[in-house]
């Protein structure tokens, strides 16, 4: 009975009790500890670009080489007591092994969050695109209701051309009525 107490109590360790001895259900429970620390994804991430973008320059292979000339230099021409890495050069090997297995990492999280940007810059552009597709189709399709609207519309040439009809028309109804001669007419016409 003991244990299932300390259990109930170790649940609500930081939780307020309400009058009849339970815990509130409308206050949060404290964070749990973490076993490991915590840390910001985002800065690291950027100085694990920082980082790969400096290993992948010619900078960082004129500073490599020089490191290890001085390095051979120093531990084959100095005195035996100031030697720290005699001729096999383990210590070196050791170093340039750690070198490349942090490096490799940090050169594969830089991609990883490369590929990550370029994926929502991917997905940008392919609804951009979209969005510009179904925009020219509107405008084909107002387009082509335009012209099929100017079809019924009536131009310049054919009002002329039905004018000179009609014009030919009365021209030839013209005969038909003779002309007046000059002789009396009604006083009611006017």
């Amino acid at each position: 009975m003991a244990a299932a107490e300390r259990d109930r109590e170790r649940e609500g360790r930081g939780r307020e009790r309400d009058g009849l001895g339970r815990f509130r259900l409308d206050q949060p429970r404290p964070p749990r500890r973490k076993l490991l620390p915590d840390y910001d994804r985002e800065a690291f991430g950027r100085l694990s670009e920082r980082i790969a973008r400096f290993l992948g320059t010619g900078r960082f292979i004129v500073w490599m080489t020089v490191v290890i000339i001085m390095w051979v230099v120093w531990n084959v021409s100095a005195p035996d007591h100031l030697r720290f890495d005699s001729y096999p050069f383990i210590f070196l090997t050791l170093m340039l092994s750690l070198q490349a297995s942090y490096a490799a990492p940090l050169i594969l999280l830089a991609q990883n969050r490369q590929d990550d940007r370029d994926r929502v810059t991917h997905e940008q552009d392919r609804k951009r695109n979209e969005r510009s597709i179904a925009d020219t189709e509107y405008l084909t399709r107002e387009i082509a209701a335009l012209r099929l609207g100017l079809g019924e519309v009536a131009t310049r040439d054919w009002i002329r051309s039905e004018l000179q009809d009609l014009v030919r028309e009365l021209e030839e109804q013209r005969p038909v009525f003779p002309a007046e001669s000059g002789g009396p007419r009604d006083v009611g016409d006017r």
